[in-house]
């Protein structure tokens, strides 16, 4: 299937992957400055974003993978830095471990994948959360200028919800009120974890939040399931979107890392 994909700026291709119930509009605090040094690539994934679901579309992260490389080289993209967030950064190491000869780094904010003891059910509170963005998506540009209104939709999310600005949450409310792949996605990977091998000449850096409640430190971020290369940072009062919380930091990793190429 063919990917909702923007490109902006030049230089070498870094392609951002969102997560699960986001979409590539979840990149903007970052944006602008990675189009100043990257030819910069935003994927949605499907049923995520202006990529609609199909459900031929096998959802599992290995999948997913394929399906982003594939529709990179369709464009014309050989060889990339990956930068991804929570599902899309267990898709990005994925894609470092099926094909490395295209990957450049990897950089992945708050990964999905590392946890010793797979999930076999989604969280409790999944349905509700996605009815209750679902029932408020029309409401969200009002409701979204109240203190009460953004603390409940983004308080676990973020230790700095308070200061999340408008337009990121107004972003983040519509693609999970939108995302008709968010559960497929949840069921794909049931089961599962990362447990895939990545060549040592791939730098890679891996960013957790401090403040992480949605991938918690002691059962979701097992550092002997990620690449024994791999830079671990963890980020002070930040959460599960780093790029949000900590926007300077996080671009200083992803320069860091991409410095380091082969």
């Amino acid at each position: 299937m063919k990917l909702s994909m923007e490109t902006y700026g030049q230089g070498e291709a870094i392609v951002l992957i969102h997560g699960m119930g986001s979409a590539a509009t979840a990149w903007k605090p970052i944006l602008s400055e990675l189009t100043k040094q990257f030819e910069v690539v935003t994927v949605d994934l499907p049923g995520h974003g202006r990529t609609p679901y199909s459900p031929i579309q096998q959802m599992d992260p290995t999948s997913l993978a394929n399906l982003v490389t594939r529709n990179l080289k369709e464009i014309g993209k050989e060889r990339f830095h990956l930068v991804g967030n929570s599902l899309g950064g267990w898709i990005s190491l994925e894609i470092a471990a099926i094909t490395p000869e295209a990957v450049r780094t990897v950089t992945a904010l708050a990964p999905a994948g590392l946890w010793l003891t797979p999930f076999t059910s989604r969280y409790p509170g999944e349905l509700a959360l996605r009815a209750m963005a679902s029932g408020v998506e029309k409401l969200a540009p009002s409701l979204l200028n109240y203190t009460w209104a953004k603390r409940i939709g983004f308080e676990t999310v973020s230790p700095r919800w308070k200061d999340l600005g408008y337009e990121i949450c107004l972003d983040a409310t519509n693609a999970m009120a939108s995302s008709t792949g968010y559960f497929p996605a949840w069921d794909a990977l049931l089961g599962k974890r990362f447990d895939k091998q990545i060549d040592q000449q791939i730098p890679i850096t891996i960013v957790f939040g401090d403040s992480d409640h949605t991938l918690p430190a002691k059962t979701c971020q097992e550092r002997s399931l990620a690449p024994s290369h791999a830079k671990w940072v963890v980020l002070p009062d930040t959460g599960h979107a780093p790029m949000w919380d900590s926007p300077t930091e996080v671009l200083a990793e992803i320069t860091q890392t991409a410095l380091l190429k082969r």
